[in-house]
C-alpha cells in the first residue's frame, strides 16, 4: 500500500522518480507527489489528487523540475481524505525537512501534541506530516545531524513506516528509515535508487540492498551507508535480483492481469524445476528434513486473501496424502489467539510480497512461542523471508496486477510438493504413488496452456453476465477451496457481489438468496462427491438459478444439469485446483473488461497490504 520512489545521481531525478512510481501503481493509491532538490537549498514540490498521469501532466513528465536528487510518493489515504493537501511529500514549517512515508504511525496524536507545544503548525490531516516535523524537531533541538535526529524519532514513533527524507542543509543526500514497511535500495553506475518494491528500480539495476527492521540509511550518488538505532554503521551485502526487467512490463497484453494469467505455465514450471531435482523433492537446505517430518505433530498454515485460499487447498491435499492434521488460519485472526507452543508442529506463512503486515505479525508471534516457521514467498529478501526460520521461494517473477494469478498458482505447487514430500517420508504413499504424483505435477504447465487456448468461450460467457448482481460459487472439499479463490477474483476486479459456499451448507440458509437469474457456479472436480454437488445445483436451478458448471473432461453428465459447462483436462484430483482456478480467473477478468473497469488497479485495493 502506497509507493515510494527516489533517485540521486548525475541525471535529472524527476523523470526517473516518476517512472519508478508508475511501476508501483499496482500497490494502490489515491494521490501522488514529488519533491526535487536542484543542488542548492531549494526544493520544489508538486502534488496532485487522483492518478499518476495528473502528476505527469503537471510536471511535463518531470521535465519542468530541475535537480538530480528527488523523492516521490503514491498515497493510499489512511489519516486524512484523499486530497492535494494530504498528498506526500510533506515538509517541516521552514522546509528544512521534506519527507514521504508508507505505513501508519499509531501514536501520532501524542506526537502532534508534543510538537504543538513547541510551536509547530500543522496544515494536513496526515500522520506523515507529524513524522517529518518530529525529525525536524530533534534535528534542531540537538544540532546533531541526521543520524541522531532520525534515530531519536524512530525510538519515539510507534507503528509502521518506511521513510525517505531530504534535508535543506544536505542537498546531495537522501535519508531512509524503516520499521515493518518495505524499502529497497539499488546502486548502479554511480547512481542510487530507492523504492518500496523491486519493480520500480528493476529497469535501472539488479544490485539491491534491503534495509532491515529498525535500521536507517544515508544515500549518496552511487553509495549507501546503513545504521542501527545506536547510530553504529551496519555492514550489508548486496543482493542480485534475478527477475527479468521485461517481466514488469505488459509485453503487448492489454492488462498485466491477463499477461500474468498466461505466464502461469512458466511460473509453475520454474517453481517445479527449482524444487525437484533428479525426481527428488528438494525444498531447500534443511527444510523439512526426514527427522522433522517424522516428528511432525501438526501444521498450521497462516495467510491472507488468496494466499489463505492456497492454504485451504493445501490443507485437503496434505491431510489426504500425508495424514498430518492441518489448520488454516487467517493471519489477522491467528495473531490475536493464544498459542500452544509445540516445537514438533510447524507454522507455514504464505505471502506473495513477503511484507503482508498481519502475516508478518503472525510469524513473529509463532517464533516468540517457540514454534518452527516456514515461509512461502515470492520476493527474495523480503521481511518474512528474512525472519522465518526457513523459506521456500516461488518462481513466479514480479506480479504487478493487484489480483494475484501466477503467484497463487506457484504457491499451490509448493503446497503440493510439501504434501508429497511429507507423505513419502511418513510412508503414507508408496514409491509407485510418489512417481505417479510427480509425473502428474509436471503435466500441469501444459494443461494450463490447453485451458488458455479455449479462453474465448469464457470471454463469451462473461460478456453475457456482465450485468450480474449476485453470483454464488459452490463446491465440496477441495472444490470449495477453489470456489473461494474464484469468488474473490470476481468480486475484487468486477465489483460484482459474489460468495463461495460449501455446497452442503446451501440448505442452512444460503438458498434463500437464490432468485430468478442468479448465477451459480458449481465446481465439480472431485469424483467421489460430484453427484452430491450436482444435487445441490439441481436444487438452486429449481428456484430459478442460472448454472455454470466447471468440471473435468469425462464428467459429461454435468452438462445435463447446467446451462453452461466448461472443462479442464484430467489430472490427479489432488491437483485440480491448479487447473480449475484458470477459467475462474478468466471469468473475473473478462467480466471486468466487459464492464470497462480498471482491471489492474481495482478501487480500494492494494497489491501488498503492509498496514493492519
Amino acid at each position: 500500500m502506497c509507493g515510494i520512489a527516489g533517485f540521486i545521481g548525475h541525471r535529472p531525478a524527476a523523470p526517473i522518480v516518476l517512472d519508478g512510481l508508475s511501476k508501483l501503481e499496482y500497490r494502490g493509491y489515491d494521490s501522488a507527489g514529488i519533491a526535487i532538490r536542484n543542488g542548492s537549498n531549494d526544493c520544489e514540490i508538486v502534488k496532485t489528487k487522483g492518478r499518476l498521469k495528473n502528476l505527469y501532466e503537471k510536471t511535463d513528465g518531470g521535465n519542468s523540475l530541475e535537480g538530480n536528487c528527488g523523492i516521490g510518493h503514491t498515497r493510499w489515504a489512511t489519516h486524512g481524505e484523499p486530497s492535494e493537501l494530504n498528498a506526500h511529500p510533506h515538509i517541516s514549517d521552514d522546509c528544512n525537512v521534506v519527507g514521504v512515508h508508507n505505513g501508519i504511525i499509531e501514536n501520532y496524536q501524542e506526537l502532534k501534541e508534543k510538537l504543538l507545544r513547541h510551536g509547530y503548525v500543522f496544515y494536513s490531516q496526515t500522520d506523515t506530516e507529524i513524522a517529518v516535523k518530529l525529525v525536524d524537531y530533534y534535528y534542531k533541538k540537538y544540532n546533531i545531524g541526521p543520524v541522531d535526529a532520525i534515530a531519536k524519532a524512530m525510538v519515539r514513533i510507534r507503528g509502521s513506516y518506511a521513510l525517505a527524507l531530504m534535508f535543506k542543509d544536505i542537498p546531495d543526500e537522501i535519508w531512509v528509515a524503516r520499521k515493518d514497511s518495505p524499502m529497497v535500495i539499488g546502486i548502479a553506475d554511480g547512481e542510487t535508487y530507492l523504492a518500496s518494491d523491486v519493480p520500480a528500480i528493476l529497469k535501472y539495476t539488479r544490485t539491491v540492498y534491503y534495509i532491515d527492521n529498525l535500521e536507517f540509511g544515508r544515500l549518496r550518488a552511487g553509495e549507501a551507508a546503513f545504521f542501527n538505532l545506536n547510530g553504529d554503521e551496519v555492514e550489508k551485502k548486496p543482493v542480485t535480483v534475478e527477475w527479468d526487467a521485461k517481466a514488469a512490463e505488459r509485453g503487448g497484453f492489454e492488462h498485466f492481469m491477463i499477461k500474468e494469467i498466461h505466464e502461469q505455465p512458466t511460473a509453475v514450471e520454474n517453481t517445479l524445476n527449482a524444487l525437484v531435482k533428479d525426481r527428488q523433492i528438494v525444498l531447500g537446505e534443511n527444510i523439512l528434513t526426514d527427522e522433522q517430518i517424522e516428528k511432525l505433530h501438526s501444521i498450521t498454515i497462516v495467510a491472507c486473501g488468496s494466499a489463505w485460499h492456497v492454504g485451504m487447498a493445501a490443507q485437503y491435499v496434505i491431510e489426504d496424502l500425508a495424514r498430518v492434521p492441518v489448520r488454516v488460519e487467517l493471519a489477522s485472526e491467528y495473531r490475536y489467539r493464544p498459542l500452544m507452543a509445540d516445537p514438533d508442529s510447524l507454522v507455514i506463512i504464505i505471502s506473495q510480497s513477503g511484507e503482508t503486515a498481519d502475516s508478518l505479525a503472525a510469524l513473529r508471534l509463532a517464533k516468540e512461542n517457540g514454534i518452527p516457521t516456514l515461509a512461502i514467498v515470492n520476493v527474495i529478501g523480503s521481511t518474512i523471508a528474512r525472519e522465518a526460520d526457513k523459506v521456500i521461494y516461488t518462481m513466479a517473477g514480479p506480479e504487478i496486477a493487484v489480483a494475484t494469478t501466477k503467484a497463487y498458482s506457484a504457491q499451490l505447487i509448493v503446497g503440493y510438493l510439501i504434501a508429497v514430500r511429507i507423505a513419502k517420508v511418513r510412508k503414507t504413499i508408496d514409491d509407485a504413488k510418489y512417481d505417479q504424483l510427480l509425473d502428474e505435477l509436471f503435466t500441469i504447465p501444459a494443461k494450463i496452456s490447453k485451458i488458455l487456448e479455449d479462453k474465448d468461450r469464457i470471454q463469451w460467457f462473461a460478456s453475457k453476465y456482465a450485468n450480474a448482481k449476485d453470483v454464488f460459487f459452490i463446491g465440496r472439499g477441495l472444490d470449495y477451496a477453489i470456489c473461494l479463490e474464484g469468488s474473490l477474483k470476481m468480486k475484487e476486479i468486477s465489483y460484482i457481489h459474489s460468495e463461495a459456499y460449501a455446497a452442503g451448507e446451501l440448505k442452512h440458509g444460503t438458498i434463500s438468496l437464490i432468485e430468478d437469474g442468479t448465477l451459480v457456479v458449481g465446481v465439480l472436480t472431485q469424483g467421489r462427491i460430484l453427484e452430491k454437488t450436482v444435487s445441490n445445483m439441481v436444487e438452486v436451478k429449481s428456484r430459478g438459478a442460472y448454472l455454470m458448471g466447471l468440471t473435468t473432461y469425462g464428467h459429461y453428465e454435468v452438462e445435463d444439469t447446467v446451462d453452461f459447462c466448461t472443462y479442464i483436462p484430467k489430472i490427479d484430483e489432488h491437483f485440480t485446483a491448479s487447473l480449475a482456478v484458470v477459467p475462474l480467473q478468466l471469468l473475473g477478468y473478462y467480466l471486468s473488461v466487459s464492464k470497462g473497469l480498471d482491471v489492474d488497479k481495482p478501487r480500494n485495493l492494494a497489491k501488498s497490504v503492509t498496514v493492519e
